[in-house]
């Protein structure tokens, strides 16, 4: 194919606003997928152990430790989809590979409505989520090479509140269901449902239904694939014969990576000692960054074998570092995020239950963390252009580690402050959402960017997992004294710990190149 011929028609202004359409839609419902567990999550759990009424204090915390396992799930999984679609979108396509993550996620959440175990929605999440995390990687990749550089701040910003409208989405969708239940049950009958299905689909907040809902983003997979132009970047790759050199035998790296992932799972979520716990995290990391870094490697020993493209292939090393750097990056980002302020709808829902006067609490808490959101993406994309990608991110560490802080430690019951400090803490720690999309791309050449960024974003969620299933375990601690101050226990203690990542963060942004006013590296 002559990529010659095919740039003008790819960089039209049609095709970039289809493309940002298309980017923007599967983000939402990306957001919405990842959303829906945060709100309905502990209804989820509660009825699957098959608790009844008000949990005791020894059912909640089993709700907790279940909740923290099928999100640590969750996240492995998009580290392994942001790693396989990721090659897919740098092999076949940003297009087609993008059709495949939206079809994937979208169809198995849809089945986690219909589980009968917490084993099985963890299954079922686990592949919903190997699509949600190449969907991420996918669709920055597309909307950043189509655009040009001047637009990659107001792009990044989009591309956080994209997700974060799907997150306020499940709040809405969960307010006008809850509204609509007590009759909901009767149209489900009419419908010629048995009375054992309808019933189990309005009980307990209705949390299937809400689960069954998240397939409908199936249908983007036809405009996608109708409407949507392939990157001209890629097919100038493409047109050069370097997305042959991507191997399909490579991803047997990435099944064995797997295994890292699971490991730490397994350790956390069973009673084997600390050390062992300790010993089998160290293990599960280097064998999942091992396993997942495998097919940047071999491709660019392979190109560098045939004499080489650009610069970047004259070594896999650089890649590499820069692989695991935006992993640190992002885990960070996303460790303070599933650590802290993805449990407050939960939270909520604990604090006001069985109150008839806060019937929306989960609601209401999830759409101020996402009104904030929005926001905080938008403004930090912008910021980051403004004041350089570095010091936006410092910021965004102070920030966040303060607001969620006050929020966790400053409310002891629900309310207008409750609300108003969930909003802050949403504004700051989804932040980096915007941030990320904006500095990730300018890491990598074109021809393993999918890849590389997949991998950057989607590997921090298995740090990530580690802190949720941390979150989960210190749920069941009591009131704690901690340098004098008492720190509330459950949720309030779980989050206020994980927060303290962000002072991590602060560090390692230093060690990170400045890319202010660069453009993308071919």
């Amino acid at each position: 194919m002559n990529s010659s011929t095919e740039s003008p028609r790819q960089i039209t202004k049609n095709g970039q606003l289809l493309a940002l359409a298309a980017a923007l839609l599967g983000w939402m419902f990306d957001g919405f997928e990842m959303g829906l567990f945060s709100m309905v999550g502990r209804s989820a759990i509660q009825d699957l152990m098959g608790f009844t009424g008000t949990p005791t204090p020894d059912q909640e915390a089993t709700i907790g430790f279940y909740f923290g396992v099928v999100i640590a799930v969750f996240l492995v999984g998009a580290a392994t989809g942001g790693v396989v679609f990721g090659w897919l979108g740098d092999r076949i396509g940003r297009v087609r590979a993008m059709s495949l993550s939206v079809a994937t996620y979208a169809i198995f959440t849809g089945l986690c409505g219909v589980v009968e175990s917490p084993l099985q929605i963890a299954v079922m999440r686990f592949i919903a989520s190997l699509g949600m995390g190449g969907e991420w990687a996918l669709g920055v990749a597309l909307v950043m090479e189509v655009w040009p550089n001047r637009s990659r701040a107001l792009m990044a910003g989009l591309i956080g509140a994209a997700a974060n409208v799907g997150y306020l989405l499940v709040g809405v969708i969960g307010m006008g269901l809850t509204s609509i239940l007590g009759n909901m049950e009767q149209w489900l009958l009419s419908l010629g449902l048995s009375p054992e299905t309808s019933a189990s689909l309005v009980a307990y907040k209705g949390w299937r239904l809400m689960m069954i809902l998240g397939a409908t983003p199936a249908l983007l997979t036809f405009f996608f694939r109708l409407f949507v132009p392939e990157s001209h970047k890629w097919e100038q790759e493409k047109g050069r014969g370097s997305t042959s050199q991507w191997a399909a035998r490579d991803l047997l790296g990435v099944f064995i990576g797997a295994f890292g992932p699971a490991l730490i799972i397994y350790v956390w979520a069973n009673d084997v000692g600390l050390a062992v716990r300790i010993l089998g995290t160290l293990i599960g990391l280097t064998i999942a960054t091992a396993g997942y870094v495998f097919p940047v490697m071999q491709y660019l020993k392979r190109t560098f074998a045939l004499g080489g493209i650009t610069k970047e292939a004259d070594s896999w090393k650089p890649t590499l570092r820069r692989m695991l750097l935006g992993a640190c990056l992002s885990g960070v980002a996303l460790l303070g995020t599933w650590g802290s302020t993805q449990w407050a709808p939960a939270w909520a829902g604990k604090l006001t239950q069985g109150n008839a006067d806060f019937p929306y609490a989960r609601e209401h808490t999830q759409i101020c963390l996402a009104i904030g959101a929005i926001i905080g993406t938008i403004a930090a994309a912008l910021i980051g252009d403004w004041l350089g990608r570095r010091v936006t991110y410092l910021l965004m560490c102070v920030s966040s580690l303060a607001t969620a802080l006050l929020f966790f430690q400053g409310n002891t019951e629900y309310g207008t402050f409750f609300l108003v400090t969930c909003f802050l803490a949403g504004t700051c720690t989804a932040s980096f959402y915007g941030w990320l999309p904006l500095y990730l791309p300018e890491l990598f050449a074109t021809k393993v960017r999918a890849t590389g960024q997949g991998f950057s974003f989607n590997f921090g969620r298995i740090l990530a997992a580690i802190g949720a299933l941390q979150a989960g375990l210190l749920t069941k601690v009591p009131t704690t004294n901690i340098f004098g101050h008492d720190f509330a226990g459950g949720y309030p203690l779980a989050c206020s710990a994980m927060s303290f990542i962000y002072i991590i963060g602060m560090g390692i942004i230093w060690l990170a190149p400045e890319t202010k006013g660069q453009p993308l590296p071919e």
